[in-house]
């Protein structure tokens, strides 16, 4: 691994501004690490040619003194942001010859703020799953390893290409989404930092839809100080989205350092669930002695209506998706199969476009939205998700500034381990992230330990809508405490 690809976000800008080198190296230092990387599946397509090509322009930038906020840094985006001109597939075999003519509002902030684009990278299909599976490309493998096995484990998902990619230092930070987890999830598997921001933080705009009342952009990256940093790029009102929130973006690099002293941080006892890993219980614990330890005051709360989220989020989030993904028949773009009338085209192009995780989410998608059962399901699960939503409203109401969580039930896991024949096993390991979703709020998971086979754990911190600086200083209280978890043994090189 190259000396500059070990340089975090806030190093490699420190490193360029001063200039120790030069975009064009630090860009070449990255394309030279993806190389040998192959095994990771990180990438499904890379860009040589145009991130050097960005990367001479952000070096005669940085020489005149007109240095963006990102200038000169080497990202990888998730490959549901529409790159203009760029193979975009979100994963899916209907969408495999799909070249955008537009740029997604957060992927063109990037570029307005200098990041250099180097590829973009696997992930679930459609964003459908936590482990990175259901990717038409095939699944991508996670950097870590148990001790003394050489199993390969999941990255997460939906996003794990994107957190894979970071932690194995083959992108200085990356570009997400999360629906009900899948940057969460991912980066606490991987040792990495990730944030979902308050839906209506950043825009939706050109990013290919799964859910979208739940879906939100955020960053995946190595620091709590570097994910400050490519959030504030990302966010900011869109006229073109209208659920994007018209309010101005913080600094959030200045909140990354300032005290937690007189915080009030909630543990939600409904969070200690059945089958819980005993680390992560003994983690959870710990973070919270790290926050109190730093001066905040740690308060059990209740979240009455927590027992509730993952089905009530499952409905919602189908039915969702049935609506949105009915737009890919094989009739205005995507890849087309041939029937002898529109119907037969319909079904034929749906059945080869589409993988076993999306055709079965489609489907009860569909089923609970049909006569008879959308009271019975759709309904009632949007009744649930406002007594959930007002259960953090509660908390916040009565002087708790943030809730502190597990991020995930357990460790990463095997690839096959439960992608097998029942999917509710995969979807359980959703239960503590979904209800941020669901209540529209901000979460980020920070590294905060390892197991005891060697792998990353991660906790969860929950903000107050629109309080993302919050949740950066008591992330780096962790982050400090914690320490940093790189991978070690890189077997892929």
């Amino acid at each position: 691994m190259s000396e500059l690809t070990r340089l975090t976000i806030t190093a490699a800008r420190e490193g360029l501004a001063q200039g120790h080198f030069t975009a064009t190296e630090l860009t070449e230092a990255y394309l030279a690490a993806i190389e040998p990387a192959g095994d990771l599946n990180a990438y499904v397509l890379t860009t040589p040619e145009k991130a050097l090509e960005t990367a001479k322009a952000s070096d005669a930038r940085i020489a005149k003194g007109e240095a963006g906020p990102l200038e000169g840094i080497p990202l990888g985006i998730k490959d549901n942001y529409a790159v203009d001109g760029v193979r975009t597939t979100a994963g899916s075999n209907i969408l495999k010859n799909f070249v955008p003519a537009y740029e997604s509002t957060v992927t063109s902030q990037l570029w307005r703020d200098g990041a250099v684009f180097l590829g973009k990278l696997n992930q679930d299909e459609f964003a459908m799953g936590s482990s990175t599976e259901s990717s038409a490309f095939g699944p991508t493998v996670n950097p870590w390893r148990r001790n003394g096995s050489e199993q390969p484990l999941v990255p997460g998902g939906s996003s794990g290409g994107s957190a894979a990619a970071v932690a194995a230092h083959i992108a200085a930070g990356a570009a997400g989404t999360d629906t009900g987890g899948s940057i969460r999830q991912p980066a606490a598997f991987t040792g990495t930092v990730g944030i979902k921001p308050t839906y209506g933080r950043c825009s939706r705009w050109g990013i290919i839809a799964y859910a979208s009342s739940l879906d939100q952009a955020g960053p995946i990256a190595r620091s709590v100080n570097d994910a400050a940093l490519l959030l504030r790029s990302m966010a900011g009102h869109d006229p073109k989205d209208s659920t994007s929130a018209d309010l101005a973006v913080p600094d959030y690099e200045v909140h990354c350092g300032s005290s937690v002293r007189g915080k009030r941080i909630g543990i939600p006892r409904e969070y200690r669930v059945d089958g819980m890993s005993p680390e992560i219980a003994a983690l959870w614990d710990k973070g919270a002695d790290m926050l109190r330890d730093a001066g905040a005051e740690i308060v059990d709360i209740s979240l009455p209506h927590t027992k509730y989220a993952l089905p009530a989020y499952y409905i919602v989030a189908l039915a969702e998706a049935s609506s949105n993904l009915a737009r890919y028949d094989g009739v205005r773009y995507g890849e087309r199969v041939p029937g002898r009338d529109i119907v037969e085209m319909y079904e034929k192009t749906r059945a080869a476009g589409f993988g076993d995780e999306v055709r079965r989410r489609i489907m009860i998608g569909t089923y609970v939205l049909s006569a008879g059962y959308y009271d019975a399901y759709y309904l009632k699960a949007q009744k649930v998700r406002t007594l959930i939503k007002r259960d953090f409203e509660n908390a916040f109401a009565d002087g708790i500034d943030a809730v502190l969580a597990p991020a995930t039930p357990s460790p990463a896991f095997g690839i096959g381990e439960k992608s097998g024949a029942d999917p509710v096993e995969m979807y359980l390991q959703d239960v503590f992230t979904v209800t941020l979703n669901m209540a529209g709020l901000p979460g980020i998971s920070v590294p905060a330990g390892l197991s005891s086979e060697g792998l990353p754990l991660g906790l969860q911190l929950i903000g107050r809508p629109f309080g993302e600086e919050g949740l950066f200083s008591l992330a780096q209280v962790i982050e400090e405490a914690a320490g940093r978890f790189d991978v070690t043994d890189r077997w892929w090189e």
